[in-house]
């Protein structure tokens, strides 16, 4: 089996509520584009991702898939996932992380079909359901993220996690009520957005600690190690970082040899695909680690995300943004969270999931290729 085409189907986006979920993303809303990668194959089977999202249309990045990836990939057996994911990684300056991510996504979903299998099987499958949390817009009002909380609670989720307003001091108080509202044994994260210096991380770190959070993500810029270890020692609530730290998965390395953080992060696209967060899974079970995944950015992200935490033992929840009207687009049935607050794995070939081409063809922009 050959590559034999790689193309790109530009779509409108519109109609996208404002949104935001830190001052360093800035405002979400109004209209984007995404993108639809087919990679084509001698064999008849076509494999697809999505390119882009709502806060970055994938008009920014096409061209560098087809500029530098395409010619890579074609007459390529794509089955040679390993042997493409490391020819395209060295192409990561001048392509970007995300375009490399979309074309592996792709290739899985090439291969899944082939072998007439969803993409969690051909990797190895743990389970079938996992536990999806929601996580917040921000909101200026510590009584709004409380009223969010108290009524996805009442709709069965069993995890909730606040992208806070930013300021020290109504971070704490946000998340006080948030804790009242729905009583001590709800599951809640912080995701700080790395807004704090040392000192106020410190602060904001030993409330929420004493209100009993799962987790603390991001309170410090993602470049600096020095200050994660120092915060690290002064709590004993689990630190999560390396979302956003610069560089591929090898990047983790200094953060595990440092101590810097409990968790490892990342997602398919941040990293570059669904290959390299299957490598750090291992790298982060290695040491004992949980690998918490990311948002994705757009719904077949997302699918490919599902598929991998399905395959990944430690891994214990998957990510929902809110709302849905900034992150849910494209294909005829969405991932969805159940009544006990569970996703389940989608069972078809490959992504296993029902792209609209319908909705494609009529918003379509037009193709690079």
């Amino acid at each position: 089996m050959k590559i034999t085409d790689v193309e790109v189907t530009l779509f409108k986006w519109e109609s996208i509520p404002d949104t935001s979920y830190s001052s360093l993303s800035g405002k979400i809303g109004g209209r984007s584009d995404l993108g639809l990668v087919t990679i084509s194959t001698d064999k008849g089977i076509n494999g697809h991702a999505f390119l882009g999202s709502a806060s970055k249309p994938a008009s920014i990045d096409a061209n560098s898939l087809i500029k530098f990836l395409k010619p890579l990939l074609i007459g390529q057996n794509p089955l040679d996932r390993e042997l493409l994911w490391q020819k395209m990684s060295v192409t990561v300056r001048n392509a970007g992380i995300r375009v490399i991510g979309a074309c592996d996504i792709a290739l899985w979903d090439i291969g899944g079909k082939f072998a007439n299998m969803p993409i969690h099987q051909l990797l190895g499958t743990y389970r079938r359901t996992v536990r999806a949390y929601a996580s917040s817009t921000v909101y200026q009002e510590p009584e709004r993220y409380a009223d969010e909380a108290m009524r996805m609670q009442s709709e069965g989720w069993t995890a909730y996690k606040i992208h806070p307003p930013t300021n020290p001091e109504l971070d704490i108080e946000c998340c006080l009520q948030i804790r009242k509202a729905v009583g001590d044994n709800h599951t809640l994260m912080l995701d700080s957005t790395w807004a704090y210096d040392y000192p106020s991380a410190v602060r904001v770190g030993q409330a929420i600690q004493e209100l009993n959070y799962y987790w603390y993500e991001d309170p410090l810029a993602d470049d600096d190690i020095y200050n994660y270890v120092k915060l690290k020692q002064q709590l004993h609530i689990p630190m999560m970082a390396t979302e956003y730290s610069p560089g591929g998965f090898t990047s983790y390395t200094s953060w595990i040899t440092e101590k810097a953080t409990d968790f490892l992060r990342g997602d398919v696209a941040v990293k570059g695909g669904i290959t390299a967060i299957m490598k750090t899974a291992a790298l982060a079970e290695a040491f004992h680690m949980n690998y918490e995944v990311h948002h994705g950015g757009n719904s077949l992200n997302n699918v490919a995300n599902m598929h991998a935490i399905m395959a990944m033992k430690n891994c214990e929840f998957f990510e929902v943004l809110l709302p849905s009207g900034a992150q849910k687009y494209g294909l005829e049935n969405d991932i969805e969270v159940d009544s006990s607050g569970n996703v389940h794995a989608f069972t078809g070939p490959g992504l296993g999931a029902d792209i609209d081409f319908d909705l494609i063809e009529h918003h379509k922009v037009g193709v690079i290729s």
